[in-house]
């Protein structure tokens, strides 16, 4: 079946109301979702039942740096500054030399045992180097996994951040391969100028973009994310354009800001994690699309040996290197290395030597698919399993979450007061995304003129408002009263505790 304009989107949304159905019933059977929207995209394909010819790598990937970008930006809004400033060196030193020393030992092996050149066999361990942020973060909260001592914000940290430095290793062997006479040496320049721009347009872009969003004033509230959607392209193509590494960049933006007191931002981040579901779906899909599992069984046993070694062998030698500076029980270092998982991300990456075409180029494409869909299905399907093998689990506590609890999520508040402004007071005519309040509190309903409102980050301070106000703790009402500008005598202020 050929794609045209009449019917790509009848058989687009059937696609996707497909992979949504199989995607809710696979972890019942230990189906990681992702496998269903990858098998989902194969059998519609042109070896498929579906028949729907598709051989397009230019816009497979295309498709994939645009997926990408929504993945990246919204792992970046989700990551909580607290929860990885422990272990922040941690993550670092594997998205850099773990993807390093991962694509090196793999890029050797597969020289050694096969007919590719060393930059060949460099450029497909670069491809698979790093672990894919999708299959990461949907398994690890799908499966809502519980693990000890800082080890789900290391894998979740690592996963978001080293598709950069994979990317960029993918560009320089690719070079390589290209143009042989060129030095392995030549590349140290160029990484340098994609990782500083990168970090420091991720992070100047995430300024601007906090000052953009806090500033404007939009008519309706579903503008925001359609803004937050220009701002994050616009990250990602002039960090391109300037020689910087554009994912890095998205990446970086996004925890900036998710970080940072904005308007809306609860809405921003929901339509985010949405959209980011939808394009993991998308990626997968159309992947699944372009592949052709004939040209797969020639490579079966090579892929089994490259797969073999990259879990058991390659990947432990990239995490072990890079977590030597740091104390860590070691049945910590070894789960971290299992949860290597391998997504869209390589699949997509390996589109590069297709469209460079250079000799190999469908091998290592077929190669690397392979080697993805069994990384997915033999780490995917057993990280609980290993968790409580090397003991790095914790037990799950089941409660049933009532309305108030989830209201109350966004880190638990225990503690609920009321406040009264003044006529006077430094808060009155100011928005509340402009009292910078603690991020462990909450105005939940401000009570105006006998009437009760429930507020946004634009909503401005009037003088006699009582603000109904959530709090994580007691710590935090002296923190309150300060960003209101009031007065905190524990003695003459009464608490209520929920």
């Amino acid at each position: 079946m050929d794609i045209t304009t009449e019917n790509v989107l009848l058989i687009g949304s059937l696609l996707l109301l497909i992979s949504i159905l199989a995607g809710k019933t696979s972890y019942r059977f230990g189906v990681p979702t992702l496998i269903l929207f990858l098998s989902v995209g194969i059998l519609a394909g042109s070896e498929g039942i579906g028949k729907i010819e598709f051989d397009d790598p230019q816009l497979a990937q295309f498709i994939g740096i645009v997926s990408l970008n929504f993945i990246l930006f919204s792992g970046g809004l989700d990551t909580n500054w607290r929860s990885i400033k422990p272990i922040l060196w941690h993550g670092i030193s594997l998205s850099t030399l773990g993807v390093l020393f991962t694509a090196l030992s793999l890029g050797t092996f597969v020289w050694a045992i096969t007919d590719f050149s060393i930059y060949e066999g460099l450029l497909l361990g670069a491809i698979v180097s790093s672990t894919d942020a999708a299959a990461v973060f949907s398994i690890l909260r799908s499966k809502n996994m519980a693990l000890k001592a800082n080890l789900r914000p290391t894998l979740e940290l690592e996963s978001g951040s080293n598709d950069p430095m994979a990317y960029f290793l993918t560009i320089a062997f690719l070079g390589l391969v290209v143009n042989q006479d060129q030095s392995l040496l030549s590349i140290i320049p160029l990484f340098l100028q994609q990782i500083l721009i990168g970090a420091a347009l991720g992070f100047l872009f995430g300024k601007v973009s906090k000052m953009i969003i806090n500033k404007i004033t939009l008519d309706f509230e579903g503008l925001y994310p359609v803004l937050a959607i220009a701002l994050m392209f616009l990250v990602f193509s002039a960090t391109d354009r300037l020689g910087g590494n554009g994912f890095l960049a998205v990446y970086l933006c996004g925890v900036y800001l998710g970080n940072q007191d904005l308007i809306h931002k609860r809405t921003i981040m929901r339509f985010f994690d949405g959209v980011a579901w939808l394009m993991q779906i998308v990626l997968f899909l159309t992947l699944g699309l372009l592949v052709y599992p004939s040209d797969i069984l020639p490579v079966i046993g090579l892929g089994i040996l490259i797969s073999g070694f990259l879990i058991l062998i390659a990947r432990p030698i990239g995490v072990f290197v890079s977590l030597s500076f740091f104390k860590m029980k070691m049945r910590r270092r070894w789960y971290i290395s299992w949860v290597g998982l391998r997504g869209a991300v390589p699949i997509v990456f390996a589109t590069y030597p297709l469209l460079a075409g250079i000799e190999k180029a469908h091998m290592i494409f077929n190669i690397v698919f392979f080697v993805s869909l069994t990384s997915v299905i033999v780490q995917g399907t057993t990280l609980s399993t290993v968790a409580k093998w090397l003991h790095v689990a914790l037990p799950k506590t089941v409660k049933k979450i009532s309305p108030v609890d989830a209201f109350l999520a966004d880190g638990t508040k225990s503690l609920i007061r009321e406040i009264t402004i003044p006529p006077d007071n430094f808060s009155v005519g100011k928005r509340i995304v402009d009292l910078h309040f603690p991020r462990t509190a909450i105005i939940a309903m401000i009570s105006r003129n006998g009437k009760f409102l429930t507020p946004n980050g634009a909503t401005e301070i009037q003088e006699e408002d009582t603000l109904i106000v959530l709090m994580e703790n007691k710590q935090n009402v002296e923190r309150v009263y300060h960003s209101l500008h009031l007065t905190y005598d524990p003695d003459t202020v009464e608490e209520e505790n929920l």
